[in-house]
């Protein structure tokens, strides 16, 4: 079995009572609905990665993220035909819209890499949605 670690950030995008979530393309969470985040380049400084990664998958720029936790899950699924094991290591972070952002005009078409779109979710109807680790982790400590 074929087993590999993956380092990401991910942010928590908050919005008039709503969380803002990415529906996965590929990848070990195909189908599920994750933060907005992914993979560091070579020598990209967390913060950097989360601020490019988001903007890469919803379009929003100008803001404020604060470093909230880091876990780790270990995820087993099929990766062409063969069983793989996904050491997953996320920082997550609490990310903060300011003044300057349009969070109505976010990107719900495909990206082309790794998001079907994104949209925006209230606490309840996260609840009805197949989360990742570490969207589940993140939102459950919003919900009293």
């Amino acid at each position: 079995m074929n087993r590999y670690t993956h380092i990401g950030v991910y942010g928590l995008v908050t919005w008039e009572q709503k969380i803002l979530l990415i529906h996965k393309a590929r990848g070990a969470y195909q189908g599920q609905w994750d933060l907005p985040g992914g993979r560091l380049e070579f020598g990209e400084h967390p913060e950097a990665a989360l601020h490019r990664e988001i903007e890469e998958e919803t379009g929003l720029t100008d803001l404020q993220v604060m470093i909230c936790s880091a876990e780790s899950k270990v995820v087993e699924w099929v990766h062409q035909g063969e069983p793989e094991e996904l050491h997953h290591i996320g920082m997550l972070y609490d990310v903060v819209l300011t003044a300057a952002c349009q969070p109505d005009q976010i990107k719900k078409e495909p990206d082309g890499e790794d998001s079907l779109g994104a949209d925006w979710f209230t606490l309840e109807q996260t609840t009805d949605l197949s989360l990742t680790p570490f969207a589940e982790y993140m939102i459950s400590k919003r919900t009293p």
